[in-house]
């Protein structure tokens, strides 16, 4: 499976390690375009000159992890595309260019699923995509999501429980599913 990862859902540090993780595990192909990249290092920048120094090395690093991911700027099939908002047009433009069977984004609204489906897309939102990514390969996506919560639990210095972790990151279902999972004191 393919699928365009919009700017929204590689801007969360959580969200970003978690989906990249997966796909490390060749759980899926990410793609995305470099004006993509731009987006999320630029959205970055509103915190700040060292947040997006960081952003535009974790971009660098993302490009070199998964080198067959970049998709390139298609004007020709941007030209002849309709969405709410045109200045997602070139993220559908690369689904479309990369052959990616989904576009994992937070944002319904500007990629409405019947347009998505003309073109043999599905929109996704990361919840339901990681959740699906586990319930076909749960240890798998349990192990990428233990690495994230340690490295997280280090950086903050104290224990954080997993479905208070995954909530922040607005991985609902994943974090139901994985306390259920692992029984009644994983949540705690």
């Amino acid at each position: 499976m393919r699928a365009v990862l919009d700017a929204c859902v590689l801007y969360p540090p959580v969200l970003r390690a978690l989906l990249l993780g997966v796909a490390a595990r060749g759980l899926y192909e990410p793609q995305w375009s470099d004006r993509i990249l731009r987006e999320w290092v630029l959205a970055t920048a509103k915190l700040g000159p060292v947040a997006q120094a960081m952003a535009e090395g974790d971009a660098a690093l993302a490009k070199a992890a998964f080198p067959r991911a970049s998709v390139q700027a298609q004007p020709n099939i941007e030209a002849r595309l309709a969405l709410p908002d045109p200045n997602d047009i070139h993220v559908l433009a690369v689904a479309i260019a990369g052959h990616a069977d989904a576009i994992v984004t937070f944002n319904a609204v500007d990629f409405p699923r019947p347009v998505l489906a003309d073109e043999g897309i599905e929109r996704r939102d990361p919840d339901g995509f990681l959740w699906e990514m586990w319930s076909r390969h749960p240890s798998e996506v349990g192990a990428v999501v233990a690495d994230v919560h340690r490295r997280a639990e280090e950086m903050a210095g104290k224990p954080l429980a997993m479905r208070a972790f995954l909530k922040r990151a607005q991985l609902w279902r994943l974090g139901k599913a994985l306390e259920g999972a692992a029984g009644p004191s994983a949540g705690s």
